[in-house]
């Protein structure tokens, strides 16, 4: 094969590569204020206000940034009632980061007595895709050590910022091509 049929395939390869790349965007929950007790009625409602400000799409993340509280991924009447005898998801270490795995509502409150009842709740709707349309039903049943929470290191962060995540068969299928290309086998 040519040099020059070799550097087309390889663009085309590479050209076929980005498109297998899929763009996700980590939201920081309430913007730089955090995950905080709203300070007044007037705020109540601030979470969902600012969780309908924002479009959630499958893979996105939520970042919960706060001191001396925690955040529960509860049910809808769980979150109605302000109360969670059984949470899908628990975490207090001031730094929580839940990826947004499936279409549909997620629930979340504040677990420190009193502040679900000042407004330290918010529900985020996830956006039906293309691709995720074969996904499964949530279950109530799922147990917190299968969630998709990451705990990180307390980071300097915007209000959100997008990342671009390579998907593994992507980048199996431009190796194997780059490898049979230029002959490597």
């Amino acid at each position: 094969m040519g040099s020059s049929n070799k550097i087309t395939l390889v663009a085309i390869i590479v050209w076929l590569y980005m498109f297998s790349c899929v763009s996700s965007t980590e939201f920081e929950v309430g913007g730089e204020d955090g995950w905080i007790v709203p300070t007044s009625k007037t705020r109540g409602d601030a979470f969902n206000q600012w969780a309908s400000d924002n479009r959630f799409q499958v893979g996105d993340t939520l970042r919960f940034k706060y001191s001396k509280d925690s955040v529960l991924m509860v049910s809808e009447e769980e979150y109605k009632k302000c109360k969670a005898t059984k949470p899908q998801l628990y975490s207090n270490n001031e730094d929580t980061v839940f990826k947004l795995d499936r279409p549909g509502l997620f629930y979340f409150i504040s677990g420190v007595s009193g502040h679900c009842e000042k407004g330290q709740k918010m529900i985020v709707k996830v956006m039906e895709t293309e691709s995720s349309t074969e996904s499964p039903p949530p279950s109530s049943s799922s147990s917190s050590s299968s969630l998709p929470v990451s705990t990180p290191k307390a980071k300097k962060s915007n209000a959100f910022k997008t990342a671009v995540q390579f998907s593994s068969s992507g980048f199996v299928v431009f190796a194997v091509l780059v490898v049979s290309v230029f002959g490597l086998t």
